[in-house]
């Protein structure tokens, strides 16, 4: 089933080094919670997830097909209002350290509001300055956001 909800491209703020997207999706906000949480369903639609717990400080790996492996920690979590990853996807830090490391990773933080119809998530991404080309950095994300956001609401508006 193809999505019937349309959706804005991503906004860069290349002054404050950040990729924001918000979108309207046509299921309730539980639904979209687990989809954003729970690793089974992250890889429904995102990466690969596996990460070693649940809540904040939960770390693991998201693999995506040519571009490899990621690492990712639970940062904060407000159920089900809003969730934050650390992740390790700058391509030189990722060759460098294959972990976590707090100077060279971004964090995106998944906010969610109930709105007629379904639900609003917005994704914010920040720490671009701390990453190996922001200015590129950037336009690949605004770009990899619309890639994966639009596969999050065909899922669960199909799902619906």
């Amino acid at each position: 089933m193809v999505s019937q909800t349309r959706n804005e491209a991503s906004v860069v703020d290349e002054g404050a080094f950040t990729v924001r997207r918000t979108i309207r999706i046509g299921a309730p906000v539980d639904k979209v919670w687990r989809a954003v949480t729970e690793p089974e369903h992250i890889s429904r639609w995102f990466g690969e997830t596996v990460l070693d717990g649940a809540g904040v400080g939960a770390a693991g790996t998201m693999t995506f097909d040519g571009y490899g492996v990621i690492p990712i920690r639970v940062e904060t979590i407000d159920p089900p209002r809003s969730v934050s990853y650390r992740w390790g996807n700058d391509d030189a830090a990722r060759r460098a350290h294959g972990a976590i490391d707090e100077t060279t990773t971004t964090v995106f933080t998944f906010t969610l509001d109930e709105v007629d119809g379904g639900t609003e998530l917005t994704v914010v991404e920040t720490g671009f300055d701390r990453t190996s080309d922001p200015a590129a950095n950037m336009a690949d994300h605004a770009e990899g956001w619309v890639l994966e956001l639009d596969k999050l609401v065909a899922l669960l508006e199909g799902d619906a």
